[in-house]
C-alpha cells in the first residue's frame, strides 16, 4: 500500500449503487419491514462502528416520506464517500447537523444534481471536525466552495487581499468590521483546509496560504483599532532632528512560522510590537475628528501600549463570529513580562545588553506583516548586528559555545517531551522533530550568515536549498531533509485540522492512528497497514533527522556540515 500522494480528482463521478461489491444502503431507509440485523450488515459493510448512532442518524436525515426518497436515492454514493473518510461515523453525525440546519427537500434537490459537492462533503466531513462546523454554522458556504475556482486555484494574497476590502468597506462600526474580519478568516481556512484535504495544494502552497490570510487579517484589525484609537487620543507624533512634528508609525513583526511564511492550521502567531520613537505625545490632527480637547495628549509611550494591548485583544477575543487568531507575545523584550510595545531604540539597548541566542535564532524569521513596512525595515537593520554578530571572523571556541548554546535549549524541550512522553509522538519537538531541522539551519546561519549572507533565509525550506548551494550540507542531505520537513509539516495539519487545537504530537491509541494515517493518504482498504506504513515513514524520517542533528550538534569535531560551516567562515578544521 502506498501513500497517495497524487492531487485529487475531485470531480470523479458518482459511486455505483454497490460498488467494491457492498450491499445496496437504500433498503434501510425503502424497505417496507426494518430488519435490524440486516441493516447492521449493511452499516457495516461501510465502515461503520457505532451500528446504533448510524442508524439513528440516517432516520433523523430522511425526514418527511419525500425526502426519504431523495435521501435514499443519493445514499449509495453518500455511504462509500463516507466509508473513504478517516471516521465515518463522525461524518454521519455531521450530514444529520447539516440537513437539520438548511431547507432538506432543496438541499437533497441540489446534491442529486451535484455529486461531486456531496462527496466533498461526505471528505469533509469524516476527516475534520473543525471544517465541518464551519458548514454546518453557515451552509451557504457549501455553494460557495461550489464555484468555480473556488478550489481549483490557490488563494492569492491580492485576491484575498481584494475580497477582504469588500467585506469590510461598507460598515463603520469598530465591532462590525472586526466580526467581518472572523467571518473573512472562517471562510478562508475552510478553502485552505478542503484543498489540503483534496491533495490540490502542496505544504508549502498551504502553509503560504495561512500566512497571507493571517498577514491580511492582523493589519486589517490593526488599521481597524489604530482609526479608533486616534479618534480618541490624537496622533502619535515626534520631532525630526530638524524639529518637525511628524506621525509616529507602529509596526507589527511576526515571529516563528508566520515571520517564515510557514503558519499551520492552528498556530498562535508570535508577535513583537515596535514603534518608531519613545519620545513625542499624541495631537489633534487638522481635519481629523478627535473627541479629546486641543493641546491634551498623551505619550507616545502610553499610546503604543494601549494600541498593543487593543490589537491583542481583539485578534485574541472570541464572539459569536469565532476569533481571528491567537497571539503570543513571549518573542518580546523581557519575554512574558513588562511592556508590550517598545520604540526602536529601547530594543537596540535590550539586544546589546540582553539579548540571548535563542533569541539570535528567533530573529532570523522577524518579518513586517503589519502597519508600517519602513519602520518593520529598520528593526530587521537594527537588529542584523546581533544576530549575526559584529566580529569579522569567528573563531572556533566562539562557534562551539554558541553551538552549546542551541543544544542546551534543545535539551531543555527534550526533557518536557520525556515528561509528556512525546519523545517519539511528537512531531514539533520530539526526537527527530521539525524543531531539530529549524535548530540545525538557523545554527549554521547564525554562524555563516554574516561571513556568507547567501545562506540567509526566512523560511526552512528555502533555507535548506541556500545551504546545499554553497555547499554547507550536501544535496543528499538537504533532499532527506526536505522530505522530513514537508512529511512532518503534513502530518501536523493533519492533526490540527481535526479539531482546531494546537497539538502536534501523533495519538496514543490504534484507533485514532488509523485516522491520521487516512488523512495522510495511505488509504482506507486496510486501516491497520495503513497505520503501520505510516508509523513506519515517520519513523524513517525523524531517524534520518536526529541522525543528522546529533551529528551536527552532539559530536561537531566529526560532523561535515560543521566542517563545511566552519571551512565557509574561513576557521580550518
Amino acid at each position: 500500500m502506498k501513500r497517495k500522494s497524487e492531487k485529487t480528482d475531485w470531480t470523479r463521478p458518482s459511486v455505483g449503487d454497490q460498488a467494491l461489491g457492498r450491499p445496496d444502503p437504500k433498503s434501510i431507509l425503502l424497505a417496507e419491514k426494518r430488519n435490524t440485523e440486516d441493516i447492521r450488515t449493511i452499516l457495516a459493510a461501510y465502515g461503520l462502528r457505532d451500528l446504533n448512532q448510524a442508524d439513528h442518524n440516517l432516520e433523523a436525515m430522511a425526514g418527511d416520506p419525500i425526502q426519504r426518497r431523495r435521501l435514499a436515492d443519493i445514499l449509495p454514493m453518500l455511504m462509500e464517500s463516507i466509508s473513504h473518510t478517516a471516521d465515518p461515523d463522525q461524518a454521519l453525525n455531521h450530514w444529520e447537523r447539516l440537513l437539520a440546519s438548511v431547507s432538506r427537500t432543496s438541499f437533497l434537490d441540489y446534491l442529486r444534481t451535484w455529486p461531486r459537492i456531496l462527496d466533498l462533503l461526505c471528505v469533509i466531513f469524516g476527516n475534520s471536525d473543525a471544517l465541518a462546523f464551519t458548514l454546518i454554522r453557515d451552509p451557504t458556504l457549501v455553494y460557495w466552495l461550489a464555484e468555480e475556482e473556488v478550489l481549483s486555484r490557490p488563494p492569492t494574497r491580492k485576491g484575498m487581499e481584494s475580497a477582504l476590502r469588500k467585506s469590510i468597506g461598507h460598515l463603520t462600526s469598530k465591532e462590525l468590521k472586526l466580526d467581518a474580519l472572523r467571518r473573512f478568516r472562517r471562510r478562508e481556512m475552510l478553502r485552505i483546509g478542503v484543498r489540503d484535504l483534496l491533495r490540490l495544494a502542496t505544504v508549502p502552497e498551504t502553509t503560504g496560504s495561512l500566512s497571507d490570510l493571517a498577514c491580511l487579517l492582523i493589519h486589517a484589525a490593526y488599521e481597524i483599532v489604530d482609526t479608533d484609537l486616534k479618534q480618541q487620543y490624537g496622533v502619535p507624533m515626534h520631532r525630526t532632528r530638524r524639529g518637525q512634528w511628524v506621525e509616529t508609525k507602529f509596526t507589527v513583526i511576526g515571529m516563528g512560522k508566520l515571520g517564515g511564511h510557514e503558519l499551520n492550521y492552528s498556530s498562535d502567531v508570535d508577535l513583537i510590537y515596535l514603534y518608531e520613537s519613545h519620545d513625542g505625545e499624541t495631537r489633534a490632527s487638522r481635519g481629523r475628528r478627535t473627541v479629546i480637547p486641543a493641546g491634551v495628549g498623551i505619550s507616545n509611550e502610553e499610546y503604543f501600549e494601549i494600541l498593543a494591548r487593543e490589537l491583542t485583544r481583539v485578534l485574541i477575543e472570541a464572539t459569536r463570529e469565532g476569533y481571528i487568531f491567537r497571539v503570543d507575545l513571549r518573542l518580546r523584550a523581557e519575554g512574558s513580562v513588562g511592556q508590550l510595545a517598545r520604540s526602536l531604540e529601547e530594543y537596540q539597548k535590550y539586544y546589546a545588553a540582553r539579548g540571548q541566542v535563542w533569541e539570535r535564532l528567533a530573529l532570523l524569521k522577524a518579518s513586517p506583516v503589519a502597519g508600517s513596512d519602513e519602520v518593520g525595515q529598520t528593526f530587521l537593520k537594527l537588529v542584523k548586528p546581533f544576530v549575526l554578530g559584529t566580529d569579522t571572523r569567528l573563531d572556533r571556541t566562539r562557534a562551539m559555545a554558541i553551538v552549546q548554546d542551541v543544544r542546551a535549549v534543545k535539551d531543555l524541550i527534550d526533557a518536557k517531551m520525556t515528561d509528556r512522553g512525546h519523545t517519539q509522538r511528537n512531531v514539533k519537538l520530539g526526537t527527530g522533530g521539525i524543531r531539530e531541522i529549524e535548530f540545525l539551519v538557523q545554527t549554521i546561519q547564525v554562524l555563516a550568515g554574516r561571513t556568507v549572507p547567501a545562506l540567509l533565509d526566512r523560511g526552512t525550506l528555502g533555507s535548506l536549498d541556500r545551504l546545499a548551494k554553497k555547499k554547507l550540507l550536501s544535496i543528499q542531505d538537504r533532499d532527506a531533509l526536505t522530505d522530513a520537513y514537508l512529511f512532518l509539516r503534513d502530518v501536523e495539519h493533519k492533526l490540527q485540522m481535526v479539531h482546531d487545537l494546537q497539538t502536534h504530537a501523533l495519538p496514543d491509541n490504534s484507533e485514532e492512528l488509523e485516522r491520521c494515517a487516512v488523512r495522510m493518504g495511505y488509504g482506507t482498504g486496510d486501516r491497520m497497514q495503513a497505520a503501520e506504513l505510516f508509523h513506519a515513514e515517520h519513523q524513517r524520517h525523524t531517524e534520518i533527522v536526529h541522525r543528522t542533528f546529533r551529528s551536527f550538534f552532539v559530536e561537531p569535531t566529526t560532523s561535515p556540515v560543521f566542517k563545511a560551516t566552519l571551512k565557509a567562515i574561513g576557521i580550518k578544521h
